[in-house]
């Protein structure tokens, strides 16, 4: 696996494919680089393509002191587009990796950027009387605080439950009835170290991007799920309607990964995306 230092000293690791435009693929919490193996075929033969895994997340190691935040991330993902020398960048970015890059945007605009795709994301996690578009369109600082202890206690089963628990009665089916795929969801979260993905969790809850909009002044593509676990269906339509250049896509019966749920569906939509004129 390829890597880069960050401007704080930090071993940032990635995958890198194909040759052409370049495209950087960024993963959702607790995720990796692997997220976006089904699609890579499609990529690489008309694309430079890559993958990292977030600082904190892949099962490598911190070597610094810095805090995992989703400032951070948006620096990280400054220093590789520098360290690369990419420009006009297509970036596609899932659940978390679409706020680093809202806080890519927030603090250097579009600049480096040509086309973006957002993932069944809100910018904002926490509701409150004025905002409903958060997580589960019911998540105050109260639920905030009860899932935190319930991370630092047990930490694989409190992410499989945030899952499980929200809008999508077929995850939490799945997960009452102990389905394979949770099994083996169990196990990966198991084995990662939870102290800086609890970190950056909690960096998650304190941001509002909505104000960031209004900087993104390049081709946007939304993909929402119809069925997210934890976005009301409103979301993706709002943001839509407060960018410039937005085409929303929404994957009916589709969780909060609507580009695996429907991987063809996604790839043909996001290829023809990248090519429009």
């Amino acid at each position: 696996m390829k890597y880069f230092f960050a401007d704080d000293g930090e071993k940032i690791h990635l995958q890198i494919s194909g040759e052409g435009s370049p495209v950087v693929l960024l993963h959702g919490w607790t995720a990796s680089h692997r997220e976006w193996l089904p699609f890579l075929d499609r990529l690489i033969p008309h694309h430079h393509v890559f993958r990292w895994d977030a600082r904190g997340h892949g099962g490598h190691p911190l070597s610094t002191d810095t805090p995992p935040s989703v400032q951070r991330m948006a620096r990280d993902l400054l220093n590789l587009l520098q360290h690369y020398h990419l420009q006009d960048v297509v970036v596609v970015a899932h659940s978390l990796g679409a706020l680093t890059l809202w806080e890519y945007i927030k603090t250097n605009g579009c600049d480096r950027l040509g086309k973006i795709c957002l993932i069944d994301q809100s910018p904002k996690l926490l509701t409150d009387e004025s905002w409903p578009f958060g997580i589960y369109g019911q998540f105050d600082q109260q639920r905030a605080a009860a899932l935190s202890r319930d991370l630092e206690s047990d930490f694989a089963e409190a992410v499989l439950r945030l899952a499980a628990m929200g809008l999508n009665a077929r995850a939490r089916q799945k997960y009452e009835e102990h389905a394979p795929g949770l099994v083996k969801a169990r196990d990966w979260l198991k084995a990662q170290y939870s102290p800086p993905l609890i970190a950056c969790w909690e960096t998650l809850l304190s941001t509002d991007f909505r104000p960031a909009l209004e900087r993104i002044d390049i081709p946007t593509l939304l993909i929402y799920g119809g069925a997210s676990n934890y976005y009301p269906p409103e979301t993706g339509p709002y943001l839509r309607d407060r960018l410039r250049d937005a085409e929303l896509h929404v994957y009916e019966g589709a969780d909060h990964s609507p580009h695996q749920c429907d991987r063809d569906r996604f790839i043909h939509d996001l290829l023809r995306f990248i090519d429009r004129s």
